[in-house]
Order: structure tokens, then C-alpha cells, then sequence
């Protein structure tokens, strides 16, 4: 192609309304232009990259057995109900009516619709394992649209869904999909963990996310660089940081005292000068509407991924204030476990051995001292806290990582959820009807364009790897119009298509400074400059990501080309 009958519209100042880099960038280097919160046109080099990635997915799909299909994103409510979702998504869920009154919805993902296909088709256990799987446009009414393609209303996913006979069958396609996954990845250069990770809405009993270290990422991830240990902040287990004073010896009954106006862990350690480690943090949460009181050391943060998978329920959430007055008596910031008969009371393991602590009196502005757990209140022991800063493994006792991070995938042992909910069965090898166990797992495929920007960019713009660039080489002759440059783009041009290399052929009226940072800022990894070296038959050759350049000889430089696109 030719940059001068390209629409490629570039922008040399970062706009205002863009936060995070790769947000900036793909706007200045003109992938993409905004339509409305959260949704996004792409453009001509937004495509193109975002079609290679897609035929990576795809390469790597297919090779593990996957058959790719495309589903409806328009879904009758009716698929969505039978599996519990349709109340379960709440307003993240774009939701309307057809002309006749009938409820639909834009679909966030397909579990639903791919077992209904499976409920009308498959019979025996002879047609089993599955893997199908589809690149198709998602919808999520985000309340927060933001930083560019990261948190978007509108977005592209390859789902996939196993069926499988068993749990070991079941195993088997997850290792697939985890082979599968890292294979996708790496083939698009991207620098990855794979971390443990909460079900969430999708339910199942096993997750792994695939997440990029980002500044620019709303999740959080723990990692350890000793034994390789990761999980998502909300599901890491780690060893708590001491606590910062040692407790008070001796066998003290609890002491009422004034606390006037002090609502907050920071607020009581400040007046009682003793630290937050000395505190008991008291959290009153509705489960199905039942109140249980929680537990946690003050300067620690309750994890609700965790509380929910011990109590399992469908509705989780904190108890409004009038609430947490009728079932304790007093408002928060007052509350505590010593007397407490009427819920169940969960305690963090960091309180377990410890003695004489501060905690709520249930009386307004009022605490007790000298609360120790196990004497004066008998809570249920439960790991519930979210890991923090200088906290060490739990598996080798080394220092544990907090970052940042970008999921970019993630995979799902859904087990029975749906296949039992939506009534999918088979016929066994005994002649007996059977449930087949599922398996679902995502990409996001902006989200890998978007993260290699974040890993790979400066200055002067993005440097991409060559496999989602969109194009893999620039032909930049300094002057188009010198018959001896024209010439030599026009073969090198013809060279590379002949090669099966991506190439693009600036033929632009315009400065070489102008070429040099539009080439710069658009991510493409080589460029090949024809100027005045052209008279000794020699062309520069210059890498975007190193800024390594090097005379290489005109007849020579498509094969240089070549060993550089080769995996070493």
C-alpha cells in the first residue's frame, strides 16, 4: 500500500481527554476515533492490526481442536433466564424490546446460546469432548467508560466453550486452552503472568487470568518472584506483615470507653495512640439478606471475592445504615463482636492468637478495650483479608509483589452451571442420561493491541511487534520525487510483497522529518530510508524498538528483513 492514498490521519499533540498512553497514542497515531463514551470507530491501522491478532487467536485455536462459529450478539431474554443471568448482569447488561414487546439483550458473552446449541444437538457421549469457539462483538453498559479501548461499551472477544464427558475430561481441554493461551501471547509479544483468579458472575470452580503489569490497569496482582506464585489481589493468600505492637500480657476483662465522634480506624488509633494493627475493624454485610458480622485486623481490607466463596450466596453486599442500627443497636464506626447472638460472626485468621484488642462497644461513640478473640467472642476463622504491601508468601516466606496489572484473558472451569441449569443431556456409554461439564475462556483482542502499546512506546510514539503491527516494514525514500529513490522504493516494495512481508511504500510529498515521525509514531517496527547512500547502493536500515540502524545493500536488505522476522 501507499501511504499517499491512505487515510491515516495523525495528530502531533496528545489529546486532552486521553488519561492513559496507549489511549493517547492509538488517537495521535489516528487507530481510532471516539463515536460516543466507551465506543470507538477503527481505523484503517486499528483494523489491520486488530485482524492479524484475531488470526493469531484464531491459528491457535484451531490447532487445539477449536471449531469456530458466530453467534447472534442480539439474545432473547428467555436463554438468559433459564441459566439465572438475566437478574444476575443488572444493569451491565444493555437490555431492550423488539417491536412486539419482547425482552432482549445485547450479549456480554455466550455461554447461554452455546448450550442451547448443545440442548438441541448433541445426543451421546460419542460426540463429545467439544471446543467450539467464536470472534464476535460483546456489549457491557460500563458505568465508567475509560482510558481508551481498556474499559470500553463495545468490544471484541473470542469466547470459547468446551463440553466434556467429566471432570478429567474437563482438565484436559483447560490445559489445552492454557497451552493455547500462552502460545497467543508470546506470538504477539506480549510479557505475561498467569495469575489465580475469582469466577465471579460466571461461576465455576476454577480461573486463571492472563494479565500484562500496567500502570495503566484497574486490577491488581500479587506477585512472587521467588516461587513464582500469582493471584488476583481479591483471591491472594499471603502471610500478613506482624503486627506493629506487641499485645498487652495479662487476662483483662473488657473496659467500656468514650470515643466521641471517632468513626475510623485511623481516627481510634490516633486517639488511643496504638496502631492500627491494634484495632478490630468490624464490617456488617447482608448475605441473601442475612447480616453477618466481619472481622479484620484495622489496617486491613476485607476481600469480598473470598467472603462470597465462603458463604456462597447470590446476593452480597454491605448493610445499609438503617440496617446495621436495627440488628447491632448502634451505627457503624461503633461496632463490635463482644455480645453479638443474632448473626454470624467471621473473623480474618490474622486475629486468631492475638489478645486485649480495641473493637466496637454496639454502643455509639463508645469502644472496648482488652477484646480478645476466642475469650470474649467465638467467631468462625476464615482467611478474608486482601493482601498488602510487605506481606511474604504463604507458599516459600518470600517478600510478595503489589502491581498493576491488564487482564487480557481468562479461562473457566464452568462445571455444571449452565449444562444443569439449562438442561443439557446425553446419553452415556451405560445407556444413562448424563450432564456434560463445561469449560469457558476469553480474550479480549483490543486489549492485546492496547497492552503492547503500554509495554511498547516512547517519546516519539509506539514501537509494536511485528506480528499486530500493521504494517511489518515502512519504505521511506527521503525524496519520492529523485527518479533513482522512486525507483529503488518501487523495488523494494515489490520485493517485500514477493516475500510475503507487510510493507508499506511512503510516497508522500512531504519533508523526511515528517515521514521519520509519522513512521516513529504509528508503531512500525522496521523502517528502510533510500537516500543519498543509494549512489554507493546502499539504503538505511533502522529498527523502531532499539533505534539500531545499520547500511545494509539494496540487493541485500529484503533478506536482512527476513532474519529479523525469523523466531530465533
Amino acid at each position: 500500500m501507499r501511504w499517499s492514498t491512505l487515510f491515516i490521519p495523525t495528530l502531533r499533540e496528545p489529546p486532552t481527554e486521553a488519561e492513559v498512553i496507549s489511549h493517547q497514542l492509538l488517537l495521535r497515531a489516528g487507530y481510532i476515533r471516539q463515536l460516543a463514551a466507551g465506543v470507538y470507530s477503527y481505523l484503517l491501522l486499528a483494523q489491520r492490526s486488530l485482524l492479524k491478532i484475531q488470526q493469531i487467536v484464531r491459528e491457535e485455536m484451531n490447532a487445539i481442536g477449536g471449531q469456530e462459529m458466530l453467534l447472534p450478539a442480539l439474545n432473547p431474554a428467555e436463554v438468559w433466564q433459564e441459566s439465572g443471568r438475566w437478574e444476575v448482569m443488572g444493569d451491565n447488561m444493555f437490555r431492550l424490546k423488539d417491536r412486539f414487546q419482547r425482552d432482549l439483550c445485547l450479549a456480554m458473552t455466550h455461554e447461554e446460546v452455546m448450550t442451547s446449541i448443545a440442548r438441541g444437538e448433541l445426543r451421546s457421549y460419542k460426540q463429545l469432548p467439544q471446543i467450539w469457539y467464536q470472534i464476535q462483538t460483546k456489549f457491557r453498559d460500563e458505568p465508567r467508560p475509560k482510558s481508551g479501548l481498556l474499559r470500553v461499551r463495545q468490544f471484541i472477544m473470542k469466547d470459547a466453550y468446551t463440553f466434556d464427558i467429566d471432570a478429567a475430561g474437563l482438565d484436559v481441554a483447560y490445559k489445552k486452552h492454557d497451552k493455547a493461551y500462552r502460545a497467543i501471547f508470546d506470538r504477539c509479544g506480549l510479557e505475561y503472568v498467569v495469575v489465580e483468579a475469582d469466577s465471579g458472575a460466571m461461576g465455576g470452580s476454577q480461573s486463571n487470568e492472563f494479565m500484562v503489569k500496567s500502570n495503566a490497569g484497574e486490577d491488581f496482582v500479587v506477585f512472587c518472584h521467588s516461587c513464582g506464585y500469582a493471584a488476583n489481589l481479591e483471591k491472594a493468600v499471603s502471610s500478613p506483615v506482624p503486627a506493629a505492637l506487641a499485645d498487652p500480657e495479662g487476662d483483662f476483662t473488657p473496659e467500656e470507653f468514650h470515643t466521641p465522634n471517632l468513626k475510623t480506624i485511623a481516627d481510634l488509633s490516633t486517639f488511643t495512640k496504638l496502631p492500627e494493627t491494634s484495632q478490630m475493624k468490624s464490617l456488617v454485610m447482608a448475605a441473601d439478606g442475612k447480616p453477618v458480622l466481619i472481622m479484620v485486623r484495622g489496617d486491613h481490607q476485607l476481600s469480598e471475592t473470598k467472603l462470597n466463596g465462603i458463604l456462597k450466596v447470590k446476593d452480597l453486599r454491605p448493610a445499609h445504615p438503617a440496617e446495621i442500627v436495627d440488628w447491632l443497636g448502634a451505627s457503624a464506626g461503633s461496632l463490635g463482636p463482644v455480645g453479638v447472638k443474632n448473626m454470624r460472626v467471621l473473623a480474618d485468621l490474622a486475629l486468631e492468637g492475638r489478645k486485649n484488642m480495641i473493637a466496637g462497644a454496639n454502643k455509639n461513640d463508645y469502644h472496648l478495650r482488652n477484646v480478645t478473640p476466642g475469650k470474649d467472642f467465638t467467631p468462625e476463622y476464615f482467611d478474608l483479608r486482601q493482601s498488602t504491601a510487605g506481606d511474604t508468601c504463604a507458599t516459600c516466606g518470600a517478600a510478595l509483589d503489589i502491581a498493576k496489572a491488564i487482564e487480557i484473558g481468562h479461562i473457566f472451569k464452568l462445571g455444571y452451571k449452565y449444562s444443569e441449569s439449562m438442561g443439557l443431556r446425553v446419553l452415556g456409554e451405560d445407556g444413562k442420561e448424563f450432564t456434560p461439564i463445561m469449560g469457558s475462556y476469553g480474550i479480549g483482542i483490543e486489549r492485546i493491541l492496547t497492552c503492547a502499546i503500554e509495554l511498547y512506546n516512547d517519546k516519539d510514539g509506539m514501537f509494536l511487534p511485528a506480528a499486530i503491527a500493521p504494517f511489518t516494514v515502512v519504505i521511506t525514500p527521503v525524496n519520492f520525487g529523485d527518479a533513482a529513490q522512486k525507483a529503488a522504493a518501487l523495488q523494494l516494495y515489490d520485493s517485500c510483497k514477493a516475500a510475503g512481508i507487510d510493507a508499506i511504500l511512503d510516497d508522500r510529498d512531504e519533508r523526511p522529518g515528517v515521514k521519520f515521525k509519522d513512521a516513529d509514531l504509528v508503531g512500525i517496527p522496521y523502517r528502510i530510508t533510500i537516500g543519498k547512500k543509494l549512489s554507493s547502493g546502499l539504503v538505511e536500515f533502522i529498527e523502531r524498538k532499539t533505534r539500531a540502524s545499520s547500511d545494509v545493500a539494496l540487493t541485500d536488505v529484503v533478506a536482512h528483513l527476513k532474519t529479523k522476522l525469523t523466531p530465533q
